[in-house]
């Protein structure tokens, strides 16, 4: 990793005398994270606290028609450890976006990819401690509705390590207030080289259909949104041969309001993540809590800042599973500035509070 940023530095260092200011764009991110959850004596969840800051740098040059290339890091440190890097992911990737259309090749952040998934499909700590895509991301958008497929190499093979990859893909149509809305990936995971003893390959996919309404732009709330949807998972031991089907209902309620929000997840159905016991979250990326078949989960926030540069968020959310309720923190700080935007038409909000002082 050394080597890394000392290439990069030698990149930037040699690229600033020859080009202008306006060939030269930059993203600079801090992202820190709290996150407590109590899931003392559940079956399916651990308890555990995570917490740390992401420093996510990145410089790339600009052409015209939406060109684009970037090289840059995040960098973790995670609370509590006394190292002062705890995990470091590099970014360089190439960037194309015009009319309508967004292309990504390379080390790409996550979030452009993957940030509408719910968490069904990644959990939290996904984008706490996986802040990287490796592959490619295509997406056709106009105005709400969208298309797009991706490629995601987790894992290549050695002795000691799986070979993995996600293929993926998700979209949306909307009609007036009402949309419909897929999400879907598979996962290919195979054994190490050479191994002692013979693993299995294993094919794990799941599948999202949902149908919802979206009362936000009709009235004065920033979120009022209500869906549906049928889920499928589909789990292989290609030793055994059998695909496991697991179905059941997903639904989601999302209401927000000056700063102050709801989002609750209710999930009905049979046990997700067939072979859990076997490779846990090498193989399943999603929430754990889905091996249940009955979950509620109910999150209430505050936006004590929510800026299209600053963001302050606390949650306190309420787990009902297992015939128990279980608690959970959590407290998240982002900054993330830029000189790809307008920033005189950042967007703001106005808060409950705003009316008190």
């Amino acid at each position: 990793m050394k080597k890394f940023f000392y290439l990069l530095f030698l990149i930037l260092t040699g690229l600033h005398a020859p080009l202008s200011g306006r060939d030269i764009v930059w993203k600079a991110g801090v992202h820190s994270f709290f996150d407590n959850t109590e899931f003392g004596h559940s079956a399916v969840q651990i308890p555990q606290s995570m917490g740390g800051v992401h420093l996510a740098p990145e410089i790339g040059l600009d052409w015209k028609n939406g060109h684009r290339i970037f090289a840059g890091a995040d960098v973790l440190h995670e609370f509590g450890s006394n190292k002062i890097v705890d995990y470091a992911c590099p970014f360089v990737y190439y960037q194309y976006e015009n009319r309508g259309f967004r292309f990504y090749m390379g080390a790409i952040p996550r979030q452009v990819a993957l940030e509408e998934y719910p968490r069904m499909f990644f959990q939290d700590s996904i984008r706490n401690y996986r802040p990287s895509l490796n592959g490619f991301f295509w997406e056709y958008k106009r105005k709400e509705n969208y298309a797009n497929i991706w490629l995601d190499w987790v894992s290549r093979q050695t002795e000691k390590r799986h070979e993995s990859f996600f293929m993926g893909w998700s979209g949306q149509y909307n009609r007036s207030l009402f949309y419909a809305r897929h999400f879907g990936y598979m996962l290919h995971f195979a054994g190490v080289m050479h191994p002692e003893i013979p693993e299995a390959v294993h094919d794990n996919g799941l599948l999202l259909t949902s149908l919802g309404i979206d009362l936000a732009p009709a009235t004065a709330f920033e979120k009022l949104e209500l869906n549906a949807g049928w889920t499928t998972g589909l789990d292989r031991d290609r030793d055994i041969g059998r695909w496991n089907t697991p179905q059941g209902v997903l639904s989601e309620l999302k209401i927000e309001y000056r700063g102050l929000g709801i989002f609750n997840t209710y999930y009905k159905g049979d046990s997700q993540q067939v072979f859990y016991d076997d490779h846990s979250n090498q193989l399943y990326w999603g929430d754990p809590v889905y091996r249940s078949t009955e979950y509620n989960r109910s999150d209430l926030y505050v936006y004590f800042i929510k800026t299209n540069v600053v963001k302050l968020k606390f949650i306190y959310s309420f787990h009902f599973m297992e015939g128990k309720a279980y608690h959970e923190q959590s407290f998240y700080a982002t900054f993330d500035l830029d000189n790809l935007k307008n920033r005189k038409n950042e967007k703001r909000y106005t808060y409950l509070w705003d009316d008190w002082f």
